[in-house]
């Protein structure tokens, strides 16, 4: 049975551990013991470490036949210094695999075009320029050391416990209709399945846009999750009026950029079947509660 170490225990690799599990002997690079004891009910092996310490991960070395590397650079600046600690820590023997979770993000703004994994990266934020750096870093590492890196772009991820409830409840706005921006989406458990396929077949040096098929603006998601959860629409205004304070710069930052993301490409190499192709059968009917 090959050994797996996954780099970042959240939630996506929760969701994916029973599965892997059953297909691999799994590690879980964790910093606290809530982490451990979170991963080995889960049928995982706890390995103490942290990823902006790099002495704490000597024990990495020749770990691992394959690597799922969930973990997000730190906040600052526009370098991923976490993904470099982990390819040296890596680098005494290789993985023959590691599957890398990047984000759509590094496309930037892209007008509403449709978008495939050869776009150019054009990041327009700090957080998309360091997984930009991260993806440079870790395909060039792959090619040169012999291990089969791919990268997986992901978009806003969503399931029951991620959907935007609290900002519906307090009322907060979104742009109208004609200066909206096209967003895109991927289940959680989706994910986690997209993860398992890429580990088993994902090409060296190769790029998947991992998204659903949904085809949706981001004041049009925020209707549903508000319809399915009973809770009142939310207002809607224009550009100008986000831009002066009316929308949180948190927020704001996402509704400057527009794409829509093609996923054919995983559809066809890592055979993925999506349990939930859009959001519509992903939202869940509730209760506002």
């Amino acid at each position: 049975m090959k050994k797996l170490l996954i780099v970042g225990c959240g939630d996506i690799a929760l969701r994916a551990l029973p599965q892997l599990a059953r297909a691999y002997q799994v590690f879980g690079l964790v910093r606290s013991p809530a982490q451990a004891e979170r991963i080995a009910a889960l049928g995982a092996k706890p390995i103490a470490g942290d990823l902006d310490d790099p002495a704490t991960l000597t024990p990495l070395a020749a770990l691992a036949d394959l690597v799922l590397h969930l973990a997000p650079p730190a906040d600052g600046g526009e370098c991923d210094q976490r993904s470099a600690n982990l390819i040296a820590a890596l680098a005494p023997r290789p993985p023959e695999r590691l599957v890398y979770i990047s984000t759509s993000g590094v496309y930037g703004d892209c007008g509403g075009a449709w978008v495939d994994e050869d776009r150019p990266l054009a990041p327009q934020t700090a957080r998309g320029a360091r997984r930009a750096d991260a993806e440079r870093a870790l395909l060039a590492w792959g090619a040169q050391c012999g291990a089969a890196v791919a990268v997986l772009r992901v978009p806003g991820i969503y399931a029951a416990e991620r959907l935007p409830l609290a900002q519906l409840r307090r009322g907060a706005p979104v742009l109208r209709a004609e200066d909206d921006v096209y967003t895109n989406h991927i289940h959680a458990e989706d994910l986690a399945a997209i993860c398992g396929k890429a580990l088993e077949s994902a090409a060296a040096g190769r790029v998947y846009n991992a998204s659903d098929d949904s085809e949706m603006k981001m004041g049009d998601y925020f209707d549903l999750v508000a319809d399915r959860a009973g809770l009142p629409r939310p207002p809607r205004v224009a550009r100008a009026a986000a831009e002066a304070g009316a929308i949180s710069e948190g927020l704001l930052s996402f509704m400057r950029e527009s794409r829509r993301l093609v996923n054919a490409r995983m559809k066809a190499e890592l055979g993925v079947r999506l349990r939930y192709p859009t959001v519509y059968e992903g939202v869940p009917k509730r209760a506002a509660g």
